[in-house]
């Protein structure tokens, strides 16, 4: 992934950028920290000449940010976008693969109405969770300007931070990328993890469900403490029936 990464963004620069940067926002997790450092390091003047070598382009810090900025905005956009027009059916639907129940929704939904300009401006900053967190933004219906001034924030403390750490490393911008990819996948995990627990916890918990209400349980037909069919049926189960048998 990274070769393939910096390859595009050697290639074709400032619209690499800008794309990649844009599907980082919008649900696709692109390590953008790979983009953002490695465009750094193109405008290091003790980079450019290797990277000019081998037919990459020279680029400007400031316009990088600019770019990274801008595409980060587009796809945040997009992906609030569907959210909103999406809406409550959308969870719903989602809901039903991840086994939610609608007062769960519910309560996430309040959650988010109270909490969302953290989380957009928070989740900004951290691999992975920069990638979806415009969706629910846009479900809970967030008010667009409040949604576009914290990603803006939270673009601009990512997007600075990482370009110019990629321009001051030049050649060793590796570094800093080597430090963050562990973390990144650290993150990518815990949430496929802690996605699978809940699955596999709700479907369990249905199981059970359906297993004390089906045949043979307490109080289920066919069952003990049930005379349909068993063996005391036609006796008289009441001081009342024995009073109406002749």
């Amino acid at each position: 992934m990274e070769h393939f990464l910096t390859d595009i963004v050697a290639r074709h620069g400032y619209v690499a950028v800008l794309l990649l940067m844009a599907a980082s926002t919008a649900c696709i997790p692109v390590p953008s920290e790979v983009v953002l450092l490695f465009g750094g390091a193109l405008a290091s003047s003790t980079f450019a000449q290797t990277a000019l070598a081998g037919g990459a382009k020279h680029l400007d810090l400031a316009w990088i940010v600019a770019v990274a900025t801008i595409g980060t905005l587009v796809g945040a956009w997009a992906a609030y976008g569907i959210g909103a027009i999406g809406g409550r059916p959308l969870v719903d639907r989602a809901g039903k693969y991840l086994l939610f129940r609608p007062d769960e929704v519910d309560r996430a939904h309040a959650w988010f109405e109270r909490h969302g300009d953290k989380a957009v401006l928070i989740a900004r900053i951290i691999p992975v969770g920069r990638a979806f967190i415009s969706l629910p933004a846009g479900v809970a219906r967030m008010s667009a300007w409040r949604f576009t001034l914290y990603t803006l924030i939270g673009a601009l403390t990512w997007d600075v931070g990482l370009a110019v750490a990629g321009y001051y490393l030049g050649e060793s911008w590796r570094t800093v990328e080597r430090f963050m990819s562990p973390i990144s996948i650290a993150i990518a995990v815990l949430l496929v993890a802690a996605v699978a627990w809940w699955i596999v916890r709700r479907v369990r918990a249905r199981r059970a469900a359906q297993e004390g209400t089906g045949p043979g349980g307490d109080g289920r037909a066919g069952g003990p403490g049930t005379t349909a069919g068993g063996p005391d049926a036609d006796l008289p189960s009441t001081p009342a029936r024995a009073e109406r048998e002749p």
